[in-house]
């Protein structure tokens, strides 16, 4: 090899562009193969689409055959039925002829009757008279029906000379006072409109024009109830006082709302002591049914009593009987559950390890709500005791929710009182006053309720002797009753001097000396009062 040949061999030097080249081939050939990859990918998936539209094509058209050959198959029924009656007729042609012959024979009679018609017309005429007449006792008889349900025979006793004139001082004060009561609604009407009460909460605007609505509904019942006592329709009078005794309480609770325990109620307690007093008197036969229902009632109690099923609804319309003794005990004994319950969660879960006082009376370990709530529930649920734990969870849930609701607009209008608040909480509805998963928990408690603790709630009351059960559920109703009171007006005197409002009467004098700020803060843990909050006072 020469030298010339040894100095060729030696390597090339690559050019300064070379390896950026290399570079962009092997990107290339990374995009080339993405996008291969990308079609196949693309292809498969248009093969799977046509194969899934091809399979679901060719179920529609089996399915189309399938319709199709079954719609044929009842024309081809159709069709032999037809040709099977048209064969038996022409077997037998008596029976078209019989077919045409009864026709004429009616089409003949019609033809006869309106001949018969046009030649006496008196005919006609009298034959509308009897429809009419047959007409006018129907209704005749309805009527006397309807009215024999508001009349009764003591309608024939006259009423004694001072309950008529009882009954006209009724229409006249009733009377006088609609001009006044239509004053006030004028004024409150001029004064929202003129932006007068701007300065007052729109909770004080709503029952304020509803105590004026409730009024007016009151004098005007009032003075049909004493038009029926002046015209000694002594049963009319005895059913409208259900209604009156509707108003008065609507009337007393927006009493207290506007203006707490004040004076104003004794008109709402004395109009429903004189209500009570006078449906028994005009119609005596309604206590004469009460009294008479009662003796029967006390008889089946006394044998149920015996048999173990005192308190069952044995006609099968419910499981219990919704009398007086069965849902006060309900609300009794549901108070003190309804009570323990809440604050064995409050010390578990709410805040571990503090056991917070959340009873809702003044004395003793009750929770209204949750008697009011298991009242309620087993009222509108009684029926239902069998039906499935969705229907009675979602009404429990409903009738737990708005009561909650009611109860928290109650106490905050009257007294500035909040107990609860839900505000903060997911699903809060009305103001935080309650909420969807607390209404859940009502339904689950309605559940409980009317499954598990209603039998056994029917158990325990039964342990009472029946002969005791007058006499002892009267004298529990009386203290609970009292209670409620004494609780309303502690929570009356307690707004007032947190409000800076004298404590001028002896009523609150003995209130703000028996139960104090402290006393109430201690007895209601669970209860804030702030008086701007009530509707009072703004």
């Amino acid at each position: 090899m020469s030298h010339r040949e040894k100095h060729s061999e030696k390597p090339t030097p690559e050019t300064p562009g070379q390896p950026e080249a290399e570079g962009r081939l092997e990107k290339a050939e990374h995009l080339a193969k993405e996008a291969v990859e990308k079609v196949e990918d693309g292809l498969k998936r248009a093969v799977e689409f046509e194969r899934a539209d091809i399979a679901e094509t060719g179920q529609e058209w089996h399915d189309q055959w399938h319709n199709d050959t079954a719609e044929l198959k009842a024309d081809v029924a159709r069709d032999k039925e037809k040709l099977r009656e048209a064969a038996d007729d022409v077997r037998h042609p008596e029976r078209i002829a019989e077919a045409v012959e009864a026709k004429l024979e009616h089409a003949a009679d019609e033809t006869l009757a309106t001949v018969h018609a046009v030649e006496h017309p008196s005919e006609i005429v009298a034959d509308a008279k009897r429809d009419i007449a047959a007409k006018k006792q129907a209704f005749d008889e309805t009527t006397a029906t309807i009215a024999a349900e508001f009349t009764s025979p003591v309608d024939q006793k006259r009423l004694p000379v001072i309950l008529r004139v009882f009954g006209v001082l009724l229409i006249v004060g009733s009377g006088a006072a609609l001009p006044g009561i239509a004053k006030s609604i004028y004024k409150a009407v001029t004064m929202f409109g003129s932006g007068g009460m701007a300065g007052e909460g729109t909770s004080t605007v709503v029952v304020t024009f509803l105590h004026l609505a409730v009024l007016v509904a009151l004098a005007i019942t009032l003075i049909i109830f004493g038009v029926r006592m002046f015209q000694n329709k002594r049963r009319w009078a005895a059913l409208i006082s259900y209604g009156l005794y509707v108003l008065i309480i609507l009337g007393g609770l927006c009493s207290i709302m506007l203006n707490g325990m004040s004076v104003d109620l004794y008109f709402y307690l004395v109009a429903l002591v004189v209500t009570i007093a006078l449906q028994s008197y005009l119609d005596p036969s309604l206590l004469e049914e009460r009294r008479r229902h009662r003796q029967e009632r006390e008889a089946e109690e006394h044998k149920e009593g015996e048999a173990g099923t005192l308190g069952r609804d044995l006609s099968g319309k419910g499981y219990i009987t919704l009398n007086f003794f069965n849902l006060f005990w309900i609300f009794v004994v549901a108070s003190i559950l309804g009570l323990l319950m809440e604050e064995i969660v409050h010390f578990l879960f709410v805040v571990p390890g503090q056991w917070q006082d959340r009873a809702g009376l003044l004395f003793g370990p009750f929770s209204p709500i949750y008697g009011c709530g298991a009242v309620l529930m087993t009222i509108f649920l009684n029926r239902f005791h069998k039906s499935n734990f969705v229907v009675i969870f979602l009404v429990a849930a409903v009738i737990g929710g708005a009561f909650e609701a009611f109860t928290s607009l109650f106490m905050q209008y009257a007294f500035g009182a909040v107990a609860w608040d839900y505000s903060n909480m997911p699903g809060s509805l009305f103001g935080g006053r309650t909420s969807i998963p607390f209404m859940c928990c009502w339904g689950l408690l309605g559940v409980v309720w009317i499954k598990l603790l209603l039998p056994f709630m029917l158990r325990l009351v039964n342990f009472i002797p029946w002969n005791w059960r007058y006499v002892l559920t009267t004298v529990a109703a009386a203290f609970m009753l009292v209670d409620a009171v004494m609780t309303l007006q502690s929570l009356d005197c307690w707004y007032e001097r947190l409000s800076g409002d004298p404590v001028g009467t002896p009523i609150q004098q003995f209130y703000d000396h028996e139960f104090d700020d402290h006393y109430m803060a201690d007895r209601f843990q669970s209860m804030t009062i702030n008086p701007s909050d009530a509707v009072r006072g703004k």
